[in-house]
C-alpha cells in the first residue's frame, strides 16, 4: 500500500466507524492535533481515538485535494476535507477542514507519526 492509499484507508475506516488508533505509531513522540484536542504520545492518541470511535456515528469524510509526497521510509500529506459526524452525547457537527501529517514506514507498513486537523479561520 502506498502512502496515498494508506491515507484513503484511514478515511474509509473513519467513515465505517472502525478502529483508527492502529493507523498511528505507538511512540511517545506521536502527536495528533484535532479541531478541539491535542493528543501527545502513542498511548494518548490511541485512547483518544478509541473514545472518539465509541461515541461518534454517521461519519462523512470528503477529501477534496489530497496531495502526498514520499521519500525513502517516510511520507507527508495535505488535504482539504469536509467532515461531519454525530456525537452521541452532543449532536451533529460539520466542518470544512485542512489536514496535514507525516507518515513513517515501520516493518513494511505505513503509520502516522503526526497529524494536524484544523478549520480555516477568517482573516
Amino acid at each position: 500500500m502506498d502512502p496515498a492509499e494508506f491515507v484513503e484507508a484511514y478515511y474509509d475506516a473513519l467513515r465505517a466507524g472502525e478502529p483508527i488508533a492502529p493507523f498511528f505509531a505507538a511512540e511517545p513522540t506521536t502527536v495528533k492535533f484535532g479541531i478541539s484536542e491535542t493528543l501527545r504520545g502513542g498511548e494518548a492518541v490511541a485512547d483518544g481515538l478509541r473514545e472518539q470511535t465509541e461515541r461518534t456515528t454517521e461519519w462523512r469524510v470528503e477529501s477534496h485535494d489530497l496531495v502526498v509526497g514520499e521519500r525513502e521510509g517516510w511520507a507527508y500529506f495535505t488535504d482539504e476535507v469536509f467532515m461531519a459526524w454525530t456525537d452521541t452525547e452532543n449532536g451533529r457537527y460539520e466542518f470544512e477542514t485542512r489536514w496535514s501529517g507525516a507518515l513513517e514506514r515501520r516493518d513494511g507498513d505505513w503509520q502516522f507519526v503526526a497529524m494536524h486537523v484544523s478549520t480555516p479561520g477568517e482573516l
